[in-house]
């Protein structure tokens, strides 16, 4: 049994009640980790809230910006989306967590892990295979697969211990947060028919009232610069994500599949993620070969389903990222995008000083260069087994 467990902590209802309860029920002493992976927020809060439970050491984690270079931007560059809608928000977050538990448990002595997840979420997967991955003699400890709590039950525990949560019963949305984006559960949204109250929209609050262009420009595959300004990945995505955000454009409802093999109603804010995807798959567009273009499409789905089954520590993920890598050597330009009220974002215009697209060779236009005499042949050889199958066994069909 363990003795001194780090857990991953968010200063949340669950994570808040599982300092109390390791305490009360295993007889642990918690050091309770909170990661900055650039959701924003009272840290200094959070600390306090942590002892308040009873932790007996509370420390936070500056990751945002590794969070962005190590995480993100592989997940960018391969177009990651679950099930072609989710930008894997909270999935890309867990593995980072899941490291610096480890290297805090190294550091503190302690012999286990542990987190808020539920037994029949996605995260739960995401910090138990990553923890085992990167360390397997320590323990992984999920209070809440245990204690058989309802939330309302959580929040009365949390009462009783009088720790001070922000979680109520008038208000029971369960949130995440980080750089690439917002996800809210719980309450009215576990109706999939009904429509989702607009309180709890952050971070696509409609305040624009005119529309502008913003220009990304790209090196390899990466957002490097926002209209001529060069930055930082992190403040690049914190700042697309408030100038997009800002037109009602980012929102996601969606009923995905759990790894679990339940289907569950997600409601998600990612107005900077999804302007950035698009605007990387419109570049590629224009930058990459035919063939690779069509392998990595199809790549892509997987990839998302790793990091979404918590494999982000695998052998085919570490291959998937070598391929996605060198696909990228020439996905170099700027894409344009138009924002506009009410809440529309498209690509409005792509350019690149390594572009494949061929004025002369697509045009109509007097400037035509391209050898249409050589297309009759073409286009007979192409079809020949066609017409030999039309010619042969078609025609003899019942």
């Amino acid at each position: 049994m363990a003795k001194r467990v780090v857990l991953a902590y968010s200063g949340g209802l669950d994570t808040s009640v599982a300092v109390r309860w390791m305490i009360e029920e295993l007889g642990v002493e918690v050091i309770a980790v909170a990661a900055d992976v650039g959701q924003g927020g009272d840290f200094e809060g959070i600390r306090r809230r942590a002892l308040a439970a009873g932790a007996v050491e509370a420390v936070v984690v500056d990751c945002a910006e590794e969070y962005a270079d190590d995480f993100v931007a592989p997940a960018l560059l391969a177009n990651a989306k679950y099930e072609g809608k989710y930008p894997l928000i909270s999935a890309l977050s867990r593995p980072i967590i899941a490291k610096h538990l480890v290297a805090a448990a190294r550091e503190h002595g302690a012999d286990a892990v542990a987190h808020g997840c539920t037994g029949k979420g996605n995260d739960q997967v995401r910090f138990d295979l990553s923890t085992r991955a990167l360390a397997p003699d320590l323990e992984v400890i999920a209070p809440a697969r245990i204690w058989g709590l309802t939330r309302e039950q959580s929040i009365e525990y949390a009462a009783r211990w009088e720790i001070p949560i922000t979680v109520t019963k008038a208000s029971p949305y369960s949130i995440d947060q980080n750089l690439w984006g917002r996800t809210i559960e719980c309450g009215i949204l576990e109706d999939p028919w009904a429509q989702p109250p607009e309180d709890v929209y952050e971070l696509t609050t409609p305040t624009a009232t005119e529309p502008r262009d913003l220009v990304i420009g790209f090196e390899r595959g990466l957002p490097v610069s926002l209209d001529g300004r060069s930055m930082g990945l992190h403040e690049l995505i914190n700042q697309v994500t408030a100038i997009v955000g800002s037109y009602g454009w980012g929102r996601i409802d969606m009923v995905e599949n759990r790894r679990v093999g339940i289907k569950s109603r997600e409601i998600y804010e990612c107005p900077g993620a999804l302007a950035l995807l698009m605007a990387h798959a419109d570049l590629e567009d224009l930058t990459m070969e035919r063939d690779l273009a069509h392998e990595k499409a199809r790549l892509e789905p997987r990839y998302a389903e790793l990091v979404y089954d918590g494999l982000w520590f695998s052998p085919l993920k570490q291959a998937l990222d070598a391929f996605v890598a060198e696909s990228q050597r020439y996905v170099s330009g700027e894409v344009r995008l138009r924002c506009e009220i009410p809440g529309r974002c498209i690509v409005a215009g792509r350019r690149s000083p390594v572009s494949l697209y061929d004025y002369d060779l697509a045009t109509y236009e007097a400037a035509d260069r391209f050898r249409h005499q050589d297309a009759e042949g073409f286009v007979r050889l192409w079809g020949l087994g066609i017409q030999t199958w039309s010619a042969r066994q078609a025609t003899r069909r019942p």
